[in-house]
């Protein structure tokens, strides 16, 4: 295997500002690798070769005619998860109904990872619009796990983990509604970022749940992670929900947490997340990383957080009703598939043939679960009641936040399950997100680091870490203090089921 998709992104940044290395010679190692195995691991939905190759030719002639790098990572490639506007690059968010769309303009973070000189692979695989724990729902066939081909690789954003898990791309880019980031980093061993809410650009993301959808940075090591989430944040007044507030000093935070002292860190560990449901294995490995963390110096206290308790049902009524709405663009009038369009029908019979043919099963399901959670009489019962217990759960993490500087957690209940396992139970799959789901309920931040192999399976574990708003720094240093103990999960096996 090529040393250069071996290695990390500042590596290859360094690499290529020193030219030592040209972006091209990197982005054509990377183009090989997906030719070689993404047949079978169905991380891409789209591969722009033309467009990436020329990108990083753009950066070999800037640095040539004596330009400085436009940014720490120029050069490097990315896998974009296929729900971000891309000008002149199909846009499906894994639905029949949007094939073939290729949108006229950018999403603020594809622009901005084009003029920080990133170099953009293609578009990855995902959940239908963002809904789902497995990338089994996308309309484009499941993305499996490189670690296990026979088990899914997280969701939503399971190609954008797939792609780094199988050495496809170095960074990638995904979006965190209640998990969709950081479930499918632990499932594969790479390192997955939830900013705060409002952190990160939404203009241009097709939208699921506007409240809780979230972009952020996907990568195998946490200094990667956030060299990207230093080029994505940041204020975009496109988007009426962007913080104006400096990006947290992510970097700098994970330079210093590098060094491996947590002295004086206060890390609360969420009593909540334990217990029945819980795999074995996973237990285990989140206690030898509590013992870890108190062994560079951080001091660990018990937290209770009882409203999270009931996060996951809150979610799956407020998260529908979102969807419900927002999807009700998709009819067929303006733009992506239009089924049955004849004389003899009227626009109301195309948008319901339409709707019918593009949405898939699990999309279909939270429309109406949301509509009817909107519809009269039944809105303060649900929706209203999901609500309150949403302000009880930001209350629960203020309270925590008041005596510890980070919470921990599993990432997820379970390592990654087999491909069909519970494609027909919706409410196990909805368990997948349990750990997840509250810190997209109060906007705060979190983020999953790789914490070793289940000793059942031989399979990823994730290491939640969770801070307070715009506080991103706090979770980054802990996260690369751990990281530097602990090391990667790549160095405990050297062959996998997707030869590296």
């Amino acid at each position: 295997m090529s040393s250069l998709i071996r290695s990390t992104a500042a590596e290859l940044a360094a690499k290529i500002a020193g030219r030592e290395v040209s972006a091209v010679e990197v982005a054509q190692a990377h183009l090989d690798r997906i030719a070689e195995v993404d047949g079978a691991v169905n991380a891409f939905l789209h591969v722009d070769t033309e467009g990436a190759l020329a990108a990083a030719k753009k950066v070999d002639d800037d640095l040539a005619a004596g330009q400085a790098p436009a940014s720490p990572l120029a050069g490097v490639p990315l896998a974009l998860k296929d729900v971000f506007a891309t000008e002149g690059v199909p846009t499906t968010c894994g639905s029949k109904i949007l094939e073939g769309w290729v949108p006229p303009y950018d999403a603020t973070v594809t622009r901005r990872l084009r003029e920080a000189g990133v170099v953009i692979l293609g578009k990855t695989n995902m959940d239908e619009f963002a809904m789902g724990s497995s990338t089994e729902n996308s309309a484009y066939g499941p993305t499996r796990n490189p670690w296990d081909l026979d088990r899914i690789p997280g969701g939503s954003g399971g190609g954008s983990s797939a792609s780094l898990a199988a050495f496809q791309a170095p960074l990638a880019i995904g979006t965190d509604t209640g998990g969709s980031i950081r479930q499918p980093g632990a499932v594969t061993g790479t390192v997955g970022v939830k900013p705060t809410y409002g952190g990160v650009s939404r203009y241009g993301l097709v939208a699921f749940s506007s409240s809780l959808d979230q972009g952020g940075p996907c990568a195998r090591t946490v200094l990667d992670a956030a060299l990207l989430h230093e080029v994505i944040g940041g204020h975009d007044p496109l988007d009426s929900t962007s913080i104006n507030a400096p990006v947290p000093p992510v970097v700098a935070a994970a330079r210093e947490g590098a060094n491996g002292d947590l002295t004086g860190v206060k890390v609360g560990v969420v009593t909540q997340f334990s217990g029945d449901g819980y795999q074995a294995g996973v237990l285990r490995s989140f206690e030898a990383a509590v013992a870890q963390l108190k062994q560079l110096g951080a001091e660990i206290v018990e937290v209770s957080c009882p409203s999270f308790d009931y996060a996951l049902p809150a979610y799956y009524l407020i998260a529908p009703s979102e969807a419900s709405s927002n999807l009700a663009r998709f009819d067929a009038m303006r733009y992506g598939l239009r089924v049955g369009d004849d004389s003899t029908r009227s626009a109301e019979e195309v948008m319901s043939l339409t709707r019918e043919a593009g949405f898939g099963p699990e999309v279909k399901r939270r429309i109406m679960i949301g509509t009817y959670a909107l519809s009269s009489g039944y809105y303060d019962a649900y929706y209203g009641s999901a609500q309150k217990v949403r302000t009880l759960i930001t209350r629960d993490f203020e309270k925590a936040f008041a005596s510890v500087d980070v919470l921990v957690s599993p990432t997820t209940p379970t390592t990654a399950f087999r491909i069909g396992e519970r494609a027909n139970d919706p409410i196990a799959m909805y368990k997948a997100d349990l750990c997840t789901i509250p810190a997209n309920l109060a906007g705060t931040p979190a983020m999953s680091v790789p914490s070793g192999l289940s000793d059942e399976d031989g399979l990823p574990v994730g290491l939640q870490i969770m801070a307070p708003a715009l506080q991103e720094h706090r979770m980054y240093r802990v996260a690369a203090a751990y990281e530097a103990a602990r090391g990667t999960v790549y160095q405990d096996v050297p062959e996998l089921a997707v030869a590296r």
